[in-house]
């Protein structure tokens, strides 16, 4: 067993880690500290792997299907969190209460507010910035924007505009995406 555990462990556990690299490639997207994580959780596995060897088959086959398990396991626990988290979100755009016209933006304090940034006009009008946010959004979407900067609430642009709670709602994701308002900041 001595040496298996030197084999493994040479060169800073460069075999273990070769290891763990193939396995998580199948599964892809890790950022760094993920992959110290799963070094980490191979570490125990071996340690696991070691204790139960029975010497029946050889001892790479053996580790590599406890260690495939185990971060199999360990991915499966992770990406449910990740969708617990999901199902929690609240849009900011969710009516509070009774009234039906408030919202959590209107209760949510914030030092930012992108509309303000439209607004602001330089010398000659928008600003390239401006220009470039707004040539992002359909027609639709700028009627939307226009009325939510003149204070109207969500119903309200509803009626005005004659669409449906999934058209505003669409409009409003598209308004506030980030993939169209990080050219304003």
């Amino acid at each position: 067993m001595e040496h298996i555990l030197k084999i493994y462990y040479a060169n800073n556990a460069e075999k273990l880690h070769r290891l763990v690299d193939r396995i998580l490639l199948k599964f892809g997207g890790l950022s760094d500290k993920d992959m110290d994580d799963f070094y980490s959780l191979a570490n125990e596995v071996f340690v696991d792997a070691m204790k139960r060897y029975d010497s029946a088959q050889s001892f790479d086959g053996f580790l590599y299907v406890c260690l495939f398990n185990r971060i199999k396991t360990e991915m499966t626990r992770r990406n449910r969190e990740k969708r617990k988290a999901d199902r929690m979100t609240v849009s900011i755009d969710a009516p509070i209460g009774d009234d039906e016209n408030s919202t959590l933006r209107d209760v949510i304090p914030d030092s930012y507010e992108f509309e303000n940034e439209i607004i602001k006009k330089e010398e000659e009008g928008y600003s390239g910035r401006v220009l470039l946010y707004l040539s992002k959004l359909s027609g639709l979407q700028r009627e939307v924007l226009n009325l939510a900067m003149a204070g109207y609430h969500p119903n309200e642009i509803r009626k005005e505009l004659r669409i449906t709670e999934k058209q505003y709602a669409d409009c409003n994701a598209a308004i506030h995406s980030y993939r169209n308002i990080s050219v304003l900041l």
